[in-house]
């Protein structure tokens, strides 16, 4: 989540099945073979079991397209000014805050074709493709050497476009039940056109240049696909792109400074969602039995776990009132996608021993830089995005189990689980780097934006301001006492050194969070169906300001203005709340969920969104009454609030953890969210989600908005 989405990620251990897992193993299995240092074991390696794998031979057609997640970047370098070298200036990719083009949504799509050549699981193949694109990169008149630098406002002295892409691409992949993972390289190219405005500000008038460009380039990536049918599949495909830097060319001339040459490189990071069509039809095996979980006592299964997971949303907001915009304020007409792919790996080290490892790829952003509505609308959306793949190593910890007798539990193989027997009664002990969200705040029907909700206040206690970096995890240690009836668990885990910091602050014992939650498990009398309700509490010691004081500070002129005051009075403070999170099946399809959570409102939150009070609510039905049975639908709603002295200071101008219009007229901010989950196939889901959002960041001078995505899922 700006906290993001992976720190709620539900870990559904009981989900998934001896086979998938075991064909995950032979994929990296396989991948390990690849490399050249282990060629030669790759000839006495015993073949995978046959129809274990798609086979991909063949031609193939398909459709690509990506709505805001493709990012790409101009370098001007050497340039000259009337025969004066200047410095080096860039455009920017459209992500940084000083980005001229920040705000645009860049569109690329088009078409492919290729021809695979397949020896047993290991793919080799050749693909074209075509794509349109919109790309517009300005850079501004501050830059060096033009003559602009104090003209204010300042304005777009240099603008590059880009309008069709062309690859030629290798592929090399490795085939598991199916999907197909691979990687590519090969040429690309693409064209270019620099336009220059040069105003003569003696006169008034102004100087116009344009330049048309054309260049060849190389490009890799990575992709993974998945068959849904035996002729057609779903992908997600990414690439980077280098052409290089062209030849210099005239770019007209300054008024009073003379002419303009340069030469121009060019970079591009881009993810597509894919649809490709196999005419010649594919030989897809048989599903394996999702049912059917790992047997604790086989001596292939109790020691190694080893599950998978990516997602790509793509969501967009159409144009809604906003009569001003602050530097944190949600922009309208825009689209931006973001995409996650995580391992799960977890090891057996000893009897009621256990180690996890969850390395995890993201790249994009949300919209608006993921800023601009208090109760987010993307839970994969990170403040910490980026616009190519960024490795994390998100959790790691060891798991200690200490059975205390009784019956015992068969908890089947799962992320983040291996295959094991527990007692029903019992103490577990974690330490290591998690997110809170893996083990408090659990909700059956709302809690992991990969699968239900994607609002923030909706799969999340949001006035909860639990500890975390910006992709929503922190360092410490956890502990539970479980019986069958009820839960108790604590954690005490690192804070950020300052709000909204990626750095946690290593004085543990002076700064802190401390997290204490009780679940209580019952049978509804009535209904007969099962039901939780969990109660939390919590208190983080963080630096942080008062919003009182830095109200009082500014109106009384000791600050020009608010965020300096706010800078410059952070000190350790305590911050303290709580939740209550109700879980209850109605029927065996449909189940409610309700949360309340409220923080105490006096200082800064720290690390997950600007919450005070929040309260939330809906429903999940299952499709059994259409003949569904797997799809999911989801409605909810919910409503946040600020404390009066938090109010003031967003008044009076403060940038918050997500908000900030410059101004405010305060209202409650409200959300309601509905979507339709279809299964495509039992590992893979296809979302569709709408958002309505009245009062985004509690102004009630801007929106409301109306808020449209799409999510495509896949367990491994």
């Amino acid at each position: 989540m700006g906290m993001q989405g992976a720190t709620a990620s539900r870990i559904r251990a009981a989900a998934s099945s001896v086979g998938r897992g075991a064909h995950l193993r032979r994929v990296l299995f396989g991948l390990a073979l690849a490399s050249p240092a282990a060629a030669p074991a790759a000839d006495l390696a015993a073949p995978p079991a046959a129809g274990a794998f798609a086979d991909w031979s063949g031609p193939y057609l398909g459709l690509e397209g990506s709505a805001g997640g493709a990012y790409g970047a101009y370098t001007f370098a050497p340039s000259t000014v009337g025969g004066q070298t200047v410095p080096a200036f860039k455009s920017g990719d459209s992500t940084g805050r000083s980005d001229r083009g920040r705000d645009a949504t860049t569109a690329v799509g088009g078409a492919y074709a290729g021809w695979n050549w397949q020896n047993g699981p290991w793919l080799y193949g050749i693909e074209a493709a075509l794509d349109a694109a919109n790309l517009k990169r300005p850079v501004p008149s501050t830059i060096a050497g033009f003559g602009y630098e104090g003209v204010d406002p300042a304005f777009d002295v240099i603008r590059a476009k880009t309008d069709v892409y062309g690859t030629l691409r290798g592929r090399l992949g490795y085939s598991f039940d199916r999907y197909l993972v691979y990687a590519t390289f090969g040429l690309a190219g693409a064209n270019a056109r620099v336009l220059a405005n040069y105003p003569d500000l003696g006169t008034g008038g102004l100087a116009t240049a344009r330049a048309n460009l054309g260049y060849l380039g190389f490009t890799l990536g990575a992709g993974v696909q998945y068959a849904v049918s035996d002729t057609l599949a779903l992908g997600i495909d990414y690439r980077y792109i280098d052409l290089g830097e062209g030849g210099r060319f005239p770019l007209g001339a300054v008024p009073g400074l003379g002419p303009v040459t340069s030469r121009a490189s060019f970079t591009s990071n881009q993810m597509f969602l894919r649809l490709m069509w196999f005419p010649g039809g594919l030989k897809v095996p048989a599903d394996p039995d999702e049912t059917a979980p790992h047997d604790p006592d086989t001596a292939t299964s109790d020691r190694f776990s080893l599950h998978g997971q990516t997602t790509l949303i793509a969501q967009g907001v159409p144009g809604f009132r906003s009569p001003y915009l602050g530097e944190q304020s949600l922009i309208p007409h825009q689209a931006r996608q973001t995409t996650t792919a995580t391992v799960f790996l977890g090891f057996k080290l000893a009897e009621g021993t256990e180690l996890y490892y969850n390395p995890e790829f993201s790249q994009g952003f949300g919209l608006s830089r993921t800023l601009g509505v208090a109760g987010f609308v993307n839970g994969e959306a990170q403040k910490a995005g980026a616009p190519f793949p960024k490795l994390r190593s998100n959790r790691y910890y060891v798991k200690q189990t200490i059975g205390l007798g009784g019956e015992t539990v068969e908890v089947p193989d799962g992320p983040n689980q291996v295959a094991t027997r527990y007692d029903a009664e019992r103490i577990t002990l974690i330490a290591g780097k998690f997110a809170l969200g893996d083990f408090f705040d659990g909700n059956v029907y709302a809690h992991d934006p990969r699968v239900d909700f994607f609002n923030w206040s909706l799969w999340a206690a949001s006035a909860w301001d639990f500890p975390a970096n910006l992709p929503g995890f922190t360092q410490g240690v956890y502990a539970e006492y479980n019986r069958p009836d009820f839960a108790v668990r604590a954690a005490y885990t690192q804070v950020p050194k300052e709000p909204s910091s990626d750095v946690l602050d290593p004085r543990v014992f002076r700064r802190a969070g401390l997290n204490i939650e009780f679940e209580e498990r019952h049978v509804l009398p009535v209904l007969d169906q099962p039901g939780k309700v969990r109660i939390g509490l919590f208190s983080n010691e963080g630096n942080s300001a008062n919003y009182r004081d830095v109200v009082t500070l500014t109106q009384l002129g000791a600050f020009g203005d608010i965020n300096d005051a706010v800078a410059a009075t952070r000190r350790p403070r305590r911050k303290s709340g709580g939740y209550i999170n109700l879980e209850q099946a109605l029927t065996p399809e449909l189940g409610l969920f309700a949360r309340a959570s409220v923080g105490d409102g006096r200082t800064e939150n720290i690390s997950f969104t600007d919450i005070d009070q929040s309260v939330s609510g809906g429903l999940s039905l299952k499709g059994k009454a259409w003949d569904r049975p797997d799809d999911t639908v989801g409605l909810g709603a919910a409503m946040n609030g600020l404390s009066p002295s938090h109010r003031a200071a967003f008044a009076n101008g403060y940038y918050g953890l997500l908000i900030g219009d410059g101004q405010l007229r305060y209202g409650s901010e409200r959300a309601i969210e509905t979507y339709y989950a279809m299964n495509l196939t039992k590992f893979v889901t296809l979302t569709f989600d709408y958002q309505f959002i009245d009062n985004p960041a509690y102004n009630r001078d801007r929106g409301p908005a109306h808020f449209f995505a799409s999510r495509l899922h896949a367990d491994f």
